[in-house]
């Protein structure tokens, strides 16, 4: 998919809808810019709220992968009440 743009006298681009539409990119989302040679490449990033980050920390997403391999394994117990819970822990 070729686009073109144009670079405003304030250095500013509009990104083409059809490119947003792609890359799920909204308005108010961060553009990160990288420099690669001679080409500016553009990484849609998102902001993850500081009381959710520690979901996306690595200890908690291998705890995480961890948690999905054991259930998709069958390693589940399901139990009905609290008591019967509480009975299988002793």
């Amino acid at each position: 998919m070729t686009t073109y743009t144009k670079v405003t006298r304030h250095g500013q681009v509009t990104l083409p809808a059809s490119v947003r539409r792609k890359l799920g990119i909204q308005e108010g989302d961060l553009i990160e810019v990288v420099v690669d040679n001679d080409k500016a490449v553009l990484l849609p990033k998102k902001l993850i709220d500081s009381s959710q980050a520690y979901f996306w920390t690595k200890e908690w997403q291998e705890a995480e992968k961890e948690a999905s391999d054991d259930i998709e394994a069958g390693k589940v117990k399901a139990f009905d009440t609290a008591e019967e819970l509480i009975k299988d822990l002793g």
